[in-house]
Formats: structure tokens, C-alpha cells, sequence
């Protein structure tokens, strides 16, 4: 959900911006022509499916592609110890985008070129997704992306799904948190990416809804070595908290000079989703600020868990289970609460009790299927696995899926809308939701129910 630096040699952010809407324009309309495009056939019997992990592997953002390679194992072991899906193995392929638009797309074509059995596609995030979903929607790919770019919230991708909400939704959740603690003077600092810039406009929105101040605005060069002027900006504007996002050694270098620079004392920090990450826990708590007063002073706003579900156990025993099999994670448990890693493991099972409902790995004929099974239907039964739902519908039940982020309810550009809740690290590593729920978080506030 990160991506684009807004200052690059070579072009201004509106030049940049331009060039980057131009090749989105292109390759929407592109996606509207079927003539000259194949599509992704069902597969002979007994060949082994694949599923593309479409994510950043290097470059500023190579955390996010380990946290979805995880999700893909975890969820992929389960489904072919069951005995795979309609006597199809399946296995995960990584496609490194590097974070960037312009190199996703010849990363996404060299995908379809070498791989004539992919079923799914998952990751796709804000960093590429412009540019790749218009490509894979033209191939008929069903496609579960972690993406919080504004312009999916109003144009439609038959084979898109989104499982998280906007940005927008993420920014108007931490100011629920801010207001909850009776914060009333609020900093602002977010990296320079178009993915952490999403969320700066409907956090000044939220915060003056909200009646508190904004008394500093500022915004972090990703490829900076020193966060020094921006520190001291904020610490001078005598914040009750701060707001933001920025992965990476951008977050912890501005987190140490604010600490530095503030008398050796935090400031409450309240972050996105996305900075539940174990890479940026293990760099701040091993640093100047250290354990106990990092986690005593940082919140961030998270799709619920459903941590006491009937999902979670298997969840949670095959994420660990891939402790040392995947480069760039140090920390697996701090990948259980990771929204990128259960929401991924909930959409391949999705898609794979799809694929068995409908009989057929076309994502033509099985992505119907998903709603079904997501949202549940008349006299459907409950299911919290991979294995349960098979049972089911070779019974010839209908079924719900209940997973790891609860039940999803979508709009009609395929965006679930779930609960938020306050999230805080603990001394492991893991994240445990305090306080009451948030509600449903919507582009402008919060409510109780959907």
C-alpha cells in the first residue's frame, strides 16, 4: 500500500502523477477488449495450479511481498494436504514488481508468459496496482489485492476483490483511536509514496470533523538518511500524538530523532495497518527507544482479528510453520495479526472453495462463486477452512465462509467493509486489540454497524 516517491529525478510529482494516470487510462481500456487477449483456461486434470504473488520483493517496500508469500504457503499446504482442488495441487510463484509501476507490468506479462496454469492472483498493492489489475482483469485472473488506491472505490474490475478497506477507511479509524484518547493536538507524517500519501487527505478531513487541530504536516522522504528538520518540527509543535505511516528506515530514522529530540521521551504514536510489521518492530525496539517504551506509546488501526474464530488455530499453526521458509521475515508470530497475511490466507480459501462450487479453475466461471461464499446465502453452513467447506460441498450444502478476518461483506466494486479495532504491539512481537471495537469505518467516520 506504498509506492511512488513524490520527489523523483526526472519529473515532478504532477508530471509523474500524469504519466502514471495515463498508463492506468490505457490499461483500463485495454482491459475492456477481449480480441487478442487469452484468458486463463481450466486446467487437465492432475496438472498442478499456480498462484501468482504479485508484490514488491526489493526495492523500499520488499517487506510486503515475504508478509503475501506466507499467506500463499500457509493457506496452499492445507489445501493440497486435503487433496487439492478438483485433483489440482497448488503451488505459489513469486513476481517481484520492485514497488514500482512502470517495472510491474513487464514483471506481470513475463508471469503469463511462463505460466500457463495460474488460477489466482494475490498482493497487487498500492505501489502497482494501477497498472497490473487493468492487465490481469484482461486476462480474466481473479485477483485479491491489498490496494488502497482511491480509484478503486468507483471503477469496476469483474476479477478484482479487495479484502481490506481504502486508505481513506484506515485514516478515518486512526482518528477514532486519537479522539478515544482524548488527544486533541495531532502531528501528521507520512512517507513520500502515493500509498502512505492516500491517506493524508481524509486524515485532515477526519481530524477536523473530529473538532482536534492539526499543528503539523509533515512529509518523509523515503530515500532521506536524516529526518532531522522534520523532527524538530514536530516535537516544536508540542503534539499529543502522531499520526503515520512510513516502512522502512524512514519510520525508525524519524522515530529516533524525535525521541533524541524530545528529551529522551516518546510521543504517542498512532500508525496504519500496514506498520504492523515485524522488520520495522524489531529495528525501533532494538534501538534508542527501546522495548517497553515503544510498546507503551505506539497504537495502530487494524482490521479486526477474529483472534477467539474457529479459523484462527489453523491460521495461526501454519503461518508459524513457515518460520525460516521465506527470506525477509524475522519474526513470524508478528505476522499473525498482519493484515496483509490473514486476509491473502482468507481470499485463496475463498477462491479455492470457488473453484470446487463452481468445478472449474476458470476464474470466468468460479469468480461468482466467491460472493456466494463470502457473504453466505439461504440455509448456507458455516465453515472456517479449506477442509470443512470441501466436506460440504461434496454433501451438497451450501456454505459460509467464516475466516480469520471474520465474515466479508463487499460493495459493489468488490471491496469488503469489516470492523476496526485499536491494535498494540506486545513484548513478542504479536498485536492484541484494546479497548472496544471502532466500528465500521467508512471514506468519512466510523459506525456500529455496516
Amino acid at each position: 500500500m506504498r509506492g511512488i516517491p513524490l520527489r523523483l529525478s526526472g519529473g515532478t510529482l504532477m508530471s509523474r502523477f500524469r504519466r502514471v494516470m495515463t498508463m492506468f487510462s490505457a490499461l483500463l481500456a485495454l482491459s475492456t477488449m477481449a480480441i487478442g487477449l487469452p484468458s486463463v483456461q481450466a486446467q487437465a486434470a492432475g496438472s498442478k495450479l499456480v498462484i501468482g504473488v504479485v508484490a514488491p520483493f526489493t526495492g523500499v517496500d520488499a517487506a510486503l511481498g515475504p508478509k503475501y508469500q506466507v499467506a500463499c504457503l500457509a493457506a496452499t499446504q492445507v489445501i493440497n494436504k486435503s487433496g487439492g482442488i478438483l485433483g489440482h495441487q497448488i503451488s505459489c510463484k513469486t513476481v517481484d514488481t520492485r514497488g514500482d509501476p512502470a517495472d510491474a507490468v513487464p514483471a506481470v506479462r513475463q508471469m503469463y508468459a511462463t505460466t500457463s496454469n495460474l488460477a489466482l492472483a494475490i498482493g497487487c498493492t498500492s505501489d502497482e496496482a494501477s497498472t497490473v489489475v487493468p492487465v490481469m482483469n484482461a486476462h480474466k485472473t481473479v485477483a485479491f489485492c491489498m490496494t488502497g488506491e482511491s480509484e478503486f472505490d468507483h471503477v469496476h474490475f469483474p476479477y478484482f476483490f479487495r479484502l481490506v478497506p481504502p486508505d481513506a477507511a484506515d485514516s478515518v479509524a486512526m482518528v477514532k483511536i486519537a479522539k478515544t484518547k482524548g488527544y486533541k493536538n495531532i502531528a501528521l507524517a507520512f512517507a513520500n509514496d502515493a500509498g502512505s500519501q492516500t491517506f493524508v487527505k481524509p486524515a485532515l478531513a477526519a481530524i477536523k470533523a473530529a473538532g482536534m487541530n492539526v499543528v503539523s504536516n509533515q512529509t518523509l522522504d523515503i530515500n532521506a538518511t536524516t529526518f532531522q528538520t522534520e523532527a524538530q518540527a514536530i516535537v516544536a509543535s508540542h503534539p499529543d500524538a502522531i499520526l503515520m505511516e512510513a516502512l522502512g528506515p524512514a519510520g525508525v530514522g524519524l522515530l529516533n530523532s524525535i525521541y533524541q529530540l524530545n528529551g529522551n521521551k516518546m510521543i504517542p504514536i498512532i500508525g496504519t495497518s500496514a506498520m504492523i510489521d515485524p522488520t520495522f518492530f524489531s529495528s525501533v525496539t532494538t534501538g534508542p527507544i527501546g522495548l517497553q517504551n515503544f510498546i507503551a506509546n505506539f497504537d495502530a488501526d487494524n482490521q479486526t482479528v477474529n483472534a477467539s474464530g474457529p479459523a484462527y488455530p489453523l491460521y495461526k499453526k501454519m503461518v508459524l510453520a513457515q518460520s525460516g521458509k521465506v527470506k525477509g521475515v524475522g519474526n513470524f508470530a508478528g505476522l499473525l495479526g498482519a493484515n496483509g497475511t490473514l486476509h491473502l490466507y482468507d481470499g485463496i480459501n475463498l477462491a479455492a472453495l470457488a473453484m470446487v462450487m463452481s468445478n472449474s479453475t476458470s476464474g470466468a466461471k468460479y469468480k461468482k462463486d466467491i460472493l456466494k461464499i463470502a457473504e453466505g446465502t439461504k440455509g448456507a453452513v458455516v465453515v472456517s477452512s479449506y477442509a470443512t467447506g470441501l466436506r460440504a460441498l461434496k454433501a451438497g450444502k451450501k456454505i459460509h465462509y467464516e475466516g480469520v478476518g471474520g465474515y466479508y461483506l463487499f460493495d459493489k466494486f468488490q471491496t469488503a467493509f469489516g470492523p476496526f479495532e485499536d491494535d498494540q504491539f506486545q513484548a513478542d512481537g504479536t498485536t492484541v486489540a484494546v479497548g472496544k471495537s471502532l466500528g465500521y469505518c467508512n471514506l468519512t467516520t466510523c459506525r456500529a454497524k455496516p
